[in-house]
């Protein structure tokens, strides 16, 4: 029996996939996805056997991630529901639906797992939250599950009342901050920087500062005011910012991503 399953094998299956395989065999690895010319492709890409459907994956994989997006939730649910047991750990990474409403469809005996992973895992750069009841996993089981997505990236257990605001802050934001840089981008080329040294200098200065935050564990505001020296440029640039409101802007963003969580 494969170890870890996935079905969906979009963006973000794919990138998990590829996290896995520094951390585990390819026998050890199973995927399916409703694209089967794609799932052919990745097989003879990366080595992954692909099976026919969700239910053939269900049937032998220990681990099986649910890497699919919340509206075909009903279906995949439907077709794995007689299959998985008690035995097995699901794994969701579908934004705002909750462990509940999956041991609704799935049995109330299921073992549920909820992540939130995002796509710089592409790069072995991810950031995902993770929340499960502990006491219903082994400790080989948390293991396994911290490993999964510690292939990924960093890993942050929370309450699963948070995870709407993980889905905020890192699950959906690297779309802000790929508009940042496009913006502070497009404000070089402006007055003359060639397009490709400005996307460069955009995106490694947003790289740089995210380390320096996560490496010296200053306060981001902190290592603001090293930047600002008093009457000088960036102090200019950071009350523009606030003028246009700046902060406000990005909370607002988290906001309406909080909200639709909780639609969904």
């Amino acid at each position: 029996m494969a170890k870890i399953g996935i079905i969906g094998i979009g963006n973000m299956g794919l990138a998990i996939l590829k996290g896995l395989l520094g951390v585990y065999s390819r026998e050890d690895l199973l995927f399916t996805d409703v694209n089967k010319s794609r799932c052919e492709e990745i097989t003879k890409a990366m080595g992954v056997e692909h099976v026919a459907d969700n239910g053939q994956l269900a049937a032998n994989a220990a681990y099986i991630v649910l890497a699919i997006k919340p509206q075909y939730f009903d279906p995949v649910l439907s077709d794995i529901r007689n299959t998985v047991t008690e035995k097995n750990v699901i794994i969701s990474i579908a934004p705002g639906i909750t462990t509940a409403q999956l041991k609704e469809r799935l049995g109330a005996e299921k073992r549920v797992v909820r992540a939130m992973p995002n796509t710089p895992a592409l790069l072995g750069e991810g950031m995902t939250g993770v929340c499960y009841e502990e006491k219903a996993f082994s400790e080989e089981e948390k293991q396994a599950i911290a490993d999964i997505f510690c292939s990924l990236g960093k890993v942050r257990i929370v309450e699963e009342r948070l995870m709407n605001a993980v889905v905020c802050v890192s699950g959906s934001s690297p779309a802000y901050v790929y508009m940042f840089i496009e913006a502070l981008a497009d404000s070089a080329v402006k007055y003359g920087l060639p397009r490709d040294a400005a996307y460069e200098m955009a995106a490694q200065s947003v790289l740089g500062s995210a380390r320096m935050v996560l490496e010296t564990g200053e306060h981001p505001g902190a290592l603001k005011d090293k930047v600002c020296s008093p009457g000088g440029t960036t102090i200019a640039a950071v009350s523009a910012l606030e003028e246009s409101g700046f902060r406000s802007a990005v909370i607002k963003a988290a906001d309406a991503c909080y909200k639709r969580c909780t639609e969904l």
